[in-house]
């Protein structure tokens, strides 16, 4: 495993991470404390295991103890992902955790509506690549790429490809093919 570390920045305060599994994972007491401000955010995460039982009885499932360097070498400390983190701060009893927690119940009630009526995930992606500055044929262009991918992706599997190694190689000799 090749582990990038860096830095993030989460309301001024220095969140670390580590690249793991293929994402980051993120100091669970770092968090805390920028949501808290407390002294001891390891107390402070005993106490809210205490608080909340389903989060202390899954906490093994969404935190890993993971190398990060720390100004006195490589330590191993409590990391969560991204969905892990989320769940974390459902738990936090703070004004700071407000926000997310708001955010998060937006996201979910737009998933929902969503799978109720999927062309508003299409429209929100065309909004969110519009927002980073794409243009309308660019998108468009992207749009139809992925309608292709899938669609040969599928006939794939219809022929009998089934693993992830077969795919790749389907994958590699289709874009060399298109150079």
């Amino acid at each position: 495993m090749e582990e990038k570390s860096s830095l993030a920045v989460f309301q001024g305060k220095k969140i670390r991470r580590t690249w793991f599994n293929d994402e980051w994972w993120f100091v669970v007491e770092d968090i805390i404390t920028a949501l808290t401000d407390s002294k001891d955010p390891k107390q402070y995460i005993n106490k809210m295991r205490q608080r909340d039982e389903a989060l202390s009885q899954g906490w093994v499932q969404i935190v890993h103890t993971l190398p990060i360097t720390t100004q006195g070498g490589k330590q191993g400390m409590n990391c969560a992902n991204t969905e892990g983190i989320f769940r974390i701060i459902q738990s936090v009893p703070s004004s700071k955790a407000e926000p997310f927690k708001l955010w998060l119940a937006k996201v979910g009630y737009e998933r929902v509506q969503e799978i109720e009526n999927p062309e508003l995930a299409q429209k929100r992606m065309r909004g969110l690549y519009k927002a980073k500055g794409y243009s309308d044929d660019w998108i468009e262009k992207r749009v139809r790429g992925i309608a292709i991918r899938d669609e040969l992706t599928d006939e794939w599997k219809r022929r009998g490809i089934k693993n992830e190694k077969e795919f790749a190689i389907l994958n590699s000799r289709n874009i060399q093919s298109n150079l």
